[in-house]
């Protein structure tokens, strides 16, 4: 049995429906404003500790830490992630083409920060593959290297100290873009790098640090190539040297492949069932340490090793600010790049375990953690993909991780680190290249994009093409620029409809989708899915012409029809009053003009607003002009469910001078049962609707 609802009520116009529910309060804007001023202003021990806590978060969870119950599995987590920092800070370094030690010390500041200021409970900060690839272009393009360089000489060391000076310049100038971007609480625009953009940058990133390593698991010494095309520069530049591939270093590569990848496949595939997965990545750098010590491969085979890395704490040191003006367009690029995986990744494991992340917050907490880090000799860090899957798959619960995690990292700068003095290079590579199995694998994501919206489909290509084709920074912009023309062209083209109402009931459907809906006779009911804005104005004036039939030349025949009913009407009048006769035969205007019109001609066209988000200057007189033409052929026209902005705007443009404000309905089927009274007989009581 089905279930019905029947209402009776008065039928609202704007004006009554504020009368009867609107709101007393008529406190001015900036009465308000100023009360809102006043109150964050005002200074007491509990809003310290609150505004402590909002920015400091360690101090509102660890409080309420759970000891017995999650101690376990920070622990756990954070060790797990602490050993594979160790091999990746180390590879991603030479992605950023730095020593490997300033890998390891961007995989422990940051996390010691991080844990401070951050609200992602599942986040692991530290280096990330696509963030020190574009970090690497910066730093070859300003400090490239020399071919016919000593390393063991002070021009190595002078060389070296010039490039980690760029690079922390980088993670400087981020912080502080951060920082002024939580100044001015610009969290939001991480949302213009939408999830196809991100997950198409990511893989066709990819792909870039996969070329990139190519030099490095053959053996090859040469130029990094910079710039649009530079794939594709790296990929000859690697075909024309391959008679100089070293052979030993690429039996390295394959060995250390054909371990890393089946044992990183295990992990992921029996993640659920490991309490931690086999850190295959560390094994395998010991191994090949141990190897490469034990048959001096470096002097024998001419292999390239990691050389040495000094124990110890980094020393203060100041960035290379003269290199600002060079960096900066690049590094806006970075900015945005990093902050936007770091919030994508917080949110999807917020949202998987039930807790909210504030993406104000992380501009905070990744600016404090680039620019403090920036004096340490550390390079731009983000929220990783790998580490961070692990600490939450391996049992992490909050922050308290990363202390663990930076434990690790700590252990290996002060004790550990130089014992790493023989490691291969190609090794480093190959543990870069299989770390970016998530990445390759998005490509999964194609064929349900596909399925649920070809735009998103379109824009994960446009980003991926132009990413692998042209460059990092160039391929990020192309996709952003992209995407936002999708968005503009849609509400340029949004579709407008004729709505008919279901028989019996308030509902009212567009009439291409509903042919047992019928249109009210004499009302042409419109809607327009969009904004009305400059930019599409002209289109929403074709398309509301084309379903009302008003031609230019219509409306000028009709306006001279009306003119010549008007003079016929006075010249009646005058003949009557000399004659001293009630000629009654046109009692109005409206009649008048009705007895010359057909019954199938439309007398009223009724807007429905509900879809029109908001209207500038140029959509509001948009709505006069069209006012003014419908009443040059006797149209009317009514609006219903217009929101409160688009309604001030509509009302501050002087729409009233040319249109009732008693034509402004709450509903359509307000409107419409109000039309209906009308051209029936307007009553003298309150006129009531039926739904």
């Amino acid at each position: 049995m089905s279930a019905s609802v029947a209402v009776y009520r008065n039928i609202y116009t704007e004006d009554r429906f504020k009368q009867a529910y609107g709101s007393d309060d008529n406190t001015s804007g900036s009465l308000r404003l100023r009360e809102k001023l006043a109150g964050r202003c005002r200074c007491s021990r509990r809003a310290c500790l609150h505004l402590l806590r909002d920015r400091v978060p360690i101090f509102s969870w660890l409080p309420r830490y759970r000891l017995k119950k999650w101690i376990l599995g920070d622990t756990v987590a954070g060790l797990t992630v602490g050993i594979l920092h160790i091999p990746q800070g180390m590879a991603f370094a030479l992605l950023t083409a730095v020593a490997p030690i300033f890998g390891l010390y961007t995989s422990f500041f940051p996390v010691v920060l991080y844990m401070f200021f951050g609200t992602g409970r599942h986040v692991s900060t530290g280096t990330f593959a696509v963030v020190s690839l574009m970090t690497g272009s910066v730093v070859e393009q300003l400090v490239p290297t020399p071919l016919d360089m000593n390393s063991s000489s002070t021009e190595a060391a002078d060389f070296e100290a010039q490039r980690i000076g760029v690079a922390s310049a980088v993670a400087l100038l981020s912080g502080i873009i951060m920082l002024c971007m939580f100044g001015l609480q610009l969290g939001f625009l991480s949302t213009y790098l939408s999830e196809p953009i991100v997950k198409a940058f990511t893989s066709a990133a990819a792909f870039h640090v996969t070329v990139s390593q190519l030099q490095s698991m053959l053996g090859l010494r040469l130029p990094r190539h910079t710039g649009t095309f530079s794939l594709f520069k790296t990929l000859a530049s690697v075909m024309e040297n391959l008679p100089h591939t070293n052979t030993a270093e690429l039996l390295i590569s394959l060995v250390c492949l054909a371990l890393l990848v089946p044992v990183k496949e295990l992990n992921m595939r029996y993640r659920h069932r490991l309490r931690t997965p086999i850190p295959v990545e560390i094994l395998t750098v010991i191994i090949a340490t141990a190897v490469a010590y034990a048959f001096s491969l470096d002097s024998t085979y001419s292999i390239e090793i990691v050389g040495h890395i000094p124990a110890g704490f980094p020393k203060p040191q100041m960035p290379a600010f003269h290199t600002f003006p060079d960096i900066a367009g690049d590094t806006i690029a970075i900015t945005f790049v990093g902050y936007a995986v770091s919030v994508s990744l917080a949110m999807i494991y917020a949202d998987k375990h039930g807790y909210s992340i504030h993406p104000n917050q992380e501009l905070l907490a990744h600016g404090i953690s680039n620019t403090v880090s920036s004096f340490f000799t550390c390079f731009p860090s983000s929220a990783t993909l790998a580490t961070t899957n692990i600490l939450e798959s391996a049992g992490g619960y909050t922050q308290l991780s990363g202390l663990f995690t930076s434990l690790v990292v700590l252990v290996v700068l002060l004790l550990i680190g130089p014992l790493f003095y023989f490691l291969p290079k190609a090794v480093l590579a190959c543990i870069n290249v299989t770390s970016l199995r998530q990445m390759f694998l998005q490509f999964r994501d194609l064929p349900e994009l596909w399925r649920i919206s070809k735009i998103d489909f379109m824009v994960w290509v446009v980003t991926w093409l132009s990413v692998v084709v042209l460059n990092v920074d160039l391929g990020l912009a192309i996709g952003v620029v992209f995407s936002m023309m999708t968005v503009i062209c849609r509400t340029q083209r949004a579709s407008c409809s004729v709505l008919g109402r279901a028989s019996n009931t308030e509902i009212y459907r567009p009439l291409e989708n509903h042919s047992k809906c019928y249109e009210v006779p004499g009302v042409k009911i419109l809607t327009y899915n969009g904004p009305i804005y400059y930019g599409n104005r002209s289109f929403f004036r074709e398309e509301m012409s084309r379903l009302l039939g008003l031609t230019p030349e219509k409306i000028r025949s009709r306006e001279k029809a009306r003119k010549a009913l008007e003079k016929r009407e006075r010249e009646a009048t005058v003949n009557t009053v000399e004659r001293g006769i009630a000629n009654t035969s046109f009692s109005s205007e409206n009649e008048f003009f009705k007895s010359g019109t057909s019954e199938s001609d439309v007398q009223v066209v009724l807007i429905d607003c509900s879809s029109v988000i908001f209207v500038d200057v140029a959509g509001a007189r948009l709505f006069t002009q069209m006012c003014t033409e419908c009443q040059k052929v006797g149209v009317h026209v009514y609006l219903a469910n217009c929101n409160e902005s688009v309604l001030k705007i509509l009302t501050s443009s002087g729409l009233m001078n040319y249109m009732n404000p008693q034509h402004i309905f709450v509903t359509v089927h307000d409107a419409v049962m109000y039309i209906q009274q009308q051209q029936e007989k307007p009553p003298e009581n309150t006129p009531t609707v039926w739904v």
